[in-house]
């Protein structure tokens, strides 16, 4: 599933507040969000009717809990919040390989796990970015 493609902008005082204050939080949280800073949507595609969520912060406590910034509509009609949610415990097992990929996402959150989603910018971003120094930036050229 392609990876939702909505964007907001960080209501930037509510987010450094909650930052700073918040238990497991950063030391300077003015190094984690800026003014105008603004987040795309974590999630696998989804109707109008599921929350937005973006990934702001790994919470420094025991419990495995994340900071996410989660909205629905834009412009006037947005509505937002700053929540300090449990880490989503499954798990992605390939066994031919024995890796195991954790969800990404918080616990029971709508739709399939982070490792089932595709970011297509990010695919789009990779498929054209020059290799590695000395390689050639097509594979398919003559190029030595």
């Amino acid at each position: 599933m392609l990876q939702c493609t909505a964007v907001t902008e960080i209501p930037y005082a509510e987010a450094l507040l909650r930052l700073a204050t918040m238990e497991g939080g950063p030391a300077r949280p003015s190094d984690f969000v800026e003014q105008d800073d603004f987040v795309l949507c974590e999630l696998g595609d989804h109707g109008e009717s599921v929350e937005h969520a973006a990934h702001l912060w790994v919470v420094d406590t025991p419990d495995d809990q994340e900071l996410w910034f989660r909205w629905s509509g834009d412009g006037a009609h947005r509505v937002h919040r700053l929540d300090v949610l449990p880490v989503c415990p499954a798990m992605l097992h390939v066994l031919a390989t024995g890796a195991v990929t954790p969800c990404a996402f918080f616990d029971h959150h709508p739709g399939p796990h982070s490792f089932s989603v595709t970011d297509p910018l990010g695919d789009l971003i990779a498929d054209h970015a020059p290799g590695p120094p000395g390689l050639p930036d097509d594979p398919d050229s003559d190029a030595p």
